[in-house]
């Protein structure tokens, strides 16, 4: 089973984790403007962020990192089958491993982090791993992210939007600042659902933006269909 995308395709046949809105929207609204040399994907499952700024990209190096068994192979076979796979390596290794291991800094650190805080689980041990905090805090993400940043970096997450305070204090707490904050909603009327956000090492007023994702069922506003246009067949 494969998601096909215009310049690349995910396998994901195995993997707890399929293709969403969640992660297609934040690789395309992710800022590139510093030119990133590094890149680093935290919790790339099939790998499909990853690849999407290898195509938006110049960067040298995009490493990935997934822990989940089934994501972690797809995502290497994704790699391998691109056009980009000399630039994208995937590690199969929980984020504290991987931080006591690396010692690079990236210019661009990118995640689509587990962000069901609820109690409720399904009975997919992958799909609760994929998206569970319990597996991924943001506490141990945002300290990961301190030690991996480039001193020029950026950070780029996408987080339910009723953890945006919460994300922020910890981000604050740590000297890790709000740049740009989109809030994603899925229609005219429906709640503000998502915060796509920006964090650096760089205090600065926080540019502020809303994105509304349908007019009508499968009827896109033209601000979605602009920034996802490069990557989805139809658009």
């Amino acid at each position: 089973m494969k998601f096909h995308f215009k310049k690349f395709s995910i396998l994901q046949e195995k993997s707890a984790m399929k293709v969403g809105t969640d992660g297609v929207l934040l690789g395309a609204w992710a800022s590139i403007s510093q030119n990133p040399y590094a890149v680093l994907d935290i919790g790339t499952g099939t790998g499909l962020i990853a690849l999407q700024l290898a195509q938006r990209s110049n960067a040298e190096l995009i490493d990935a990192l997934e822990i989940e068994d089934n994501a972690y192979e797809e995502a290497v076979e994704n790699f391998e089958q691109s056009n980009w796979s000399d630039r994208l390596f995937c590690y199969h290794a929980s984020l504290a491993e991987f931080v006591d291991e690396i010692d690079d800094k990236y210019d661009l650190i990118i995640s689509n982090p587990p962000f069901y805080t609820d109690d409720y689980k399904s009975e997919n041990l992958e799909r609760n791993q994929a998206r569970f905090t319990n597996s991924l805090s943001f506490e141990e993400l945002i300290d990961s992210v301190i030690k991996l940043l480039a001193k020029d970096g950026v950070f780029s997450v996408i987080i339910p939007s009723k953890e945006e305070k919460y994300f922020t204090k910890l981000a604050l707490k740590n000297k890790l600042f709000p740049n740009r904050i989109c809030s994603v909603k899925g229609n005219s009327t429906s709640p503000i659902k998502r915060s796509l956000m920006e964090f650096s090492f760089n205090k600065s007023k926080i540019e502020y933006s809303e994105l509304t994702i349908e007019i009508s069922r499968h009827q896109y506003t033209k601000e979605y269909i602009e920034l996802v246009k490069d990557f989805y067949i139809k658009m």
